[in-house]
C-alpha cells in the first residue's frame, strides 16, 4: 500500500509503527456555525481512509478534535448574547449530525481545546525553558529560526518565508514568521498562566491533544491543504522542538473544495453552502467528493451533483433488488467471493485503493459491479453467485461509506410474495392482482 505524503513530497509504502495497528489525527472545525460543503471534503475522505485500513484487518486509533476556543466563537457569543460553552456545544452536536448525515462514523475519540489547557499551558512552559519561545509583554511566541527543517512540510525556505512574508508586523515578534504560542487578553474566556491572563494561540492545541491520546509519534496526521501552511508546518516545529520529530509519519492533506475556479469558499465571505441545505440525498455529495481524487482541487456545480444523486440512485435500486431476491429465497448467510468475475472487480477495486486511496478508479470498479449485478439478475443467475455479488457490493459501498440500509421482510411479507407468485402459476389472475397491490401497498413490489 503506497500513499502520498506531503512531508517528504513523495508517494511511499505505508508502515505502521505498530504491527495491525494505525494512528490517525485530523484537525476538526472551529466550531462557530455550521460547516460549508469545502469543511466537508476532509472529514469524508479521512472517513474513508479509516474505513478501508479497518476493512484490512487494522485496529484503528482515529482523533479529530473540536476547537472551543477562538475569537469567532467569542464574537459569536457576545452577539447571540450566549456563554462560548454553549455557542460552541451547539455547533459540535449540528457537526455530528452532519457527518452522520454524509455517512461519516462518530465513534471517534473528539477531544476539546478546553479540556486540554493545563496540558497546553505545560506544554508552552517547557518551550519556554528550552529557549524554543519567549515572552513579551505577557505573550508568548516561538522562536522559528531555532527550527532548521522549518519549510519543509510546505517546501518553503525560511529566508524566502521571511522576505515574502504577509505576515502581520508585529514589533513584538523577534521575527515576522514567529507564531502565538499565548495571547494575553481579558476578552471572552481565558486562563490563568505564568504569563497573564488569557488563551492560547491556535497551532499548540494539536500537539498536546496528540501527545495526550496518543503518547508518541502517531502514523498519519491530515487536514484541508490549507492547512499545511502555517498549521500544519507550525506544529511540526513545536514537535520537534519538544520531542525531536515531526508529530506524524505520513502527512496527508485533501485538495480545496471551490465554488468556482478562483476563489475559496469562506463563512466570512458568504459563498458559502451549508452541508445540511445539501439537495436530495446527502450520500450523492459524498460519491462526488470521491469520485475526484482526494489530493486534487475540486470545483463544485449542482449539475455535478446532480449526476452523482442518479449514480447513487442507480446503485441502490439494484442493490436493492439483490438483498430482496436473496431474502425471498430464504439463503442469505454469507459466502467467500469465489466467481472469477468478481474476484476481478474486488482485486481492481483494492489496487485502486492502495494506491494512494484512488476512490475514482474504485468508484470504477463499483459502477462495473452494478452492471454485472444487473447481468446476474436478468439471467438469473445460481443464488451463490448472488449471494457473493451482495457480499461485494457491501464491502465496496462500507469502504466507500455509502451503504445501502435495508430492512429485511417480515415472514409476513415473504408469504404474501409467495401466495402472489402461486396465483399467477395457477393463472388465478383476481387474486395475483389482489397479492400484488397489497405487495405494492407495501412497497415489496
Amino acid at each position: 500500500m503506497k500513499i502520498y505524503n506531503t512531508y517528504s513530497s513523495s508517494l511511499e509504502e505505508f508502515v505502521p509503527i505498530h504491527k495491525n495497528q494505525v494512528s490517525m489525527y485530523v484537525c476538526g472545525p472551529t466550531v462557530y456555525n455550521y460547516i460549508h460543503i469545502g469543511n466537508a471534503r476532509p472529514v469524508v475522505v479521512f472517513d474513508t481512509f479509516r474505513r478501508y485500513f479497518e476493512s484490512l484487518g487494522y485496529a484503528v486509533k482515529f482523533a479529530s478534535n473540536f476547537t472551543d476556543v477562538d475569537d469567532k466563537i467569542i464574537h459569536k457569543a457576545i452577539e447571540e448574547h450566549k456563554t462560548e460553552l454553549e455557542v460552541s456545544s451547539f455547533f459540535i452536536n449540528a457537526f455530528l449530525t452532519d457527518l452522520k448525515s454524509l455517512g461519516c462514523k462518530t465513534d471517534y475519540i473528539q477531544p476539546r481545546v478546553t479540556e486540554y489547557m493545563e496540558g497546553i499551558i505545560s506544554y508552552i512552559d517547557n518551550l519556554v525553558k528550552t529557549g524554543f519561545a519567549y515572552v513579551v509583554d505577557g505573550d508568548v511566541y516561538f522562536r522559528v529560526s531555532k527550527i532548521d527543517e522549518y519549510g519543509k512540510l510546505s517546501n518553503r525556505k525560511l529566508d524566502d518565508l521571511i522576505s515574502g512574508s504577509r505576515v502581520e508586523i508585529n514589533l513584538k515578534k523577534e521575527s515576522p514568521l514567529d507564531f502565538t504560542l499565548w495571547k494575553s487578553t481579558e476578552e471572552g474566556i481565558s486562563w490563568d498562566s505564568t504569563y497573564s491572563k488569557g488563551r492560547p494561540g491556535w497551532h499548540t492545541e494539536c500537539c498536546v491533544m496528540i501527545d495526550h491520546l496518543f503518547h508518541e509519534e502517531i502514523d498519519i496526521h491530515g487536514g484541508g491543504s490549507d492547512l499545511v501552511f502555517p498549521h500544519h508546518e507550525n506544529e511540526i516545529a513545536q514537535s520537534l522542538a519538544t520531542h525531536k520529530h515531526p508529530l506524524a509519519h505520513y502527512w496527508m492533506h485533501n485538495g480545496r473544495l471551490s465554488m468556482d475556479t478562483d476563489s475559496k469558499m469562506s463563512k466570512s465571505a458568504g459563498n458559502v453552502i451549508w452541508v445540511k441545505d445539501i439537495p436530495g440525498n446527502p450520500l450523492s455529495f459524498r460519491l462526488y467528493l470521491l469520485a475526484t481524487h482526494y489530493r486534487s482541487p475540486l470545483n463544485f456545480s449542482y449539475e455535478h451533483l446532480e449526476t452523482y444523486e442518479k449514480e447513487l440512485e442507480k446503485m441502490n435500486n439494484t442493490v436493492y433488488a439483490l438483498n430482496r431476491k436473496l431474502d425471498l429465497s430464504d439463503s442469505l448467510e454469507n459466502l467467500e467471493i469465489s466467481n472469477e468475475e468478481l474476484l476481478g472487480l474486488k482485486s481492481r477495486f483494492d489496487d485502486a485503493m492502495n494506491l494512494d486511496f484512488n476512490t475514482p478508479n474504485a468508484i470504477t470498479e463499483l459502477q462495473a459491479l452494478i452492471k454485472q449485478i444487473n447481468l446476474f439478475l436478468r439471467q438469473k443467475t445460481d443464488n451463490s453467485v448472488l449471494k457473493q455479488s451482495l457480499e461485494l457490493a457491501n464491502y465496496m459501498m462500507g469502504i466507500l461509506g455509502i451503504e445501502l440500509k435495508y430492512t429485511p421482510l417480515t415472514r409476513e411479507d415473504k408469504n404474501l410474495f409467495h401466495l402472489w407468485e402461486k396465483a399467477r402459476v395457477d393463472k388465478d389472475y383476481q387474486k395475483a392482482d389482489e397479492y400484488r397491490y397489497l405487495l405494492q401497498e407495501k412497497g415489496i413490489l
